[in-house]
């Protein structure tokens, strides 16, 4: 296979040289330029034909956000955005996520160079591989497709149990934005850097008729909550009975991730057992693919997304495969098919 070729954008030339050497490690990779602003990158482009863009959020001539719509517009690339820890950058990453870009990665503090290289050499690849099997239809294409009309609904008390990982942030907005106000219990693991949940629960509250927040340990799960999992610091466990509450557990990375979406599956299927719908959406890995069997096994409903409407088909094609999905749908099928499991006859 050739190489994956790489175009660095970003105003800091140490960042630059960072990513440079983090990723030319890998001998799958190659830097083939760089650029400190989006004209210097647009000239670059239109030169080069990357495989793969890293772009910057902030830069000066043109922020990220406003480079990135001109991009998806006039010559769609699979674009990672590096954004800082902060909120402007938070607030910049998820509307960049919205508009198309790949995936997000943070940029790295002090001792976290190695796993940012590791992470940033991961999304690449996975990139790659989307461009490379002809870049189907975008998620937000697919989730503005006529979804199925419901009849009232009364949540049934199930709980709902969402795990999503690259291409969640658009996939998530799919499925909740259909969510009636009275809609069902739900608790959600996206994997994403820890300064960025908050924000997105911000948006999706917004963009949804149910209230979204980031969950907070002892918090009881009630219809019309969406309880979405802090990132980075913490793993989201559902534990408890009457009622249900989110618990928040500081254990080390499982396959990587903190929060883990096993974790969650793993907690529910133990909490609420039938009482429960497990539903796996789109994502690299692996994870989340083990606890929905435990669900499955103990009773609950599940759900996976299938493979053409993915931005990546990675979690849910291990989930189907260990046979831990009862059914894949399509994502702008994905909220009736929730509703209707847990609608109360």
């Amino acid at each position: 296979m050739k190489p994956v070729r790489v175009l660095i954008v970003d105003d800091s030339a140490t960042v630059r040289g960072l990513i440079r050497v983090l990723i030319s490690r890998d001998p799958n990779i190659e830097v083939i330029g760089e650029a400190a602003d989006p004209h210097e990158a647009r000239s670059a482009i239109k030169e080069m034909n990357p495989d793969v863009i890293t772009l910057d959020v902030e830069m000066p001539k043109m922020n990220g956000l406003e480079f990135l719509d001109k991009l998806m517009r006039l010559r769609p690339t699979p674009v990672i955005m590096v954004s800082s820890l902060t909120s402007k950058g938070a607030d910049a990453a998820i509307a960049a996520l919205e508009m198309g870009a790949f995936d997000c990665v943070a940029k790295p503090g002090s001792g976290e160079q190695e796993q940012f290289g590791e992470t940033l050499l991961a999304k690449i690849k996975a990139a790659a591989g989307w461009r490379m099997r002809g870049a189907p239809n975008r998620i937000g294409d697919l989730a503005r497709a006529p979804v199925q009309a419901q009849r009232p609904y009364r949540s049934d008390g199930r709980i709902v149990a969402i795990g999503a990982s690259t291409g969640g942030v658009e996939a998530l907005i799919a499925v909740l934005s259909h969510f009636p106000e009275n809609g069902p219990p739900t608790v959600i693991t996206q994997h994403m850097p820890g300064a960025f949940t908050k924000t997105f629960a911000g948006r999706l509250n917004r963009l949804c008729k149910p209230a979204v927040s980031e969950a907070f340990d002892g918090t009881p799960l009630e219809a019309g909550h969406v309880y979405l999992a802090p990132g980075g610091a913490a793993h989201l466990r559902v534990e408890g009975v009457s009622p249900p509450r989110c618990r928040l557990w500081k254990g080390e990375p499982v396959n990587g991730h903190r929060p883990s979406v096993d974790v969650l599956f793993q907690s529910v299927a133990k909490a609420a057992g039938p009482r429960a719908l497990g539903v796996i959406l789109t994502g690299m890995g692996r994870d989340g693919a083990e606890g929905l069997l435990l669900m499955r096994q103990a009773g609950a409903s599940t759900l996976g997304q299938n493979e053409s409407s993915c931005l990546i088909y990675g979690m849910p094609k291990v989930a189907f495969e260990i046979g831990a999905t009862q059914k894949q749908a399509p994502l702008n099928m994905m909220a009736s098919e929730i509703l209707r499991a847990t609608c109360a006859v």
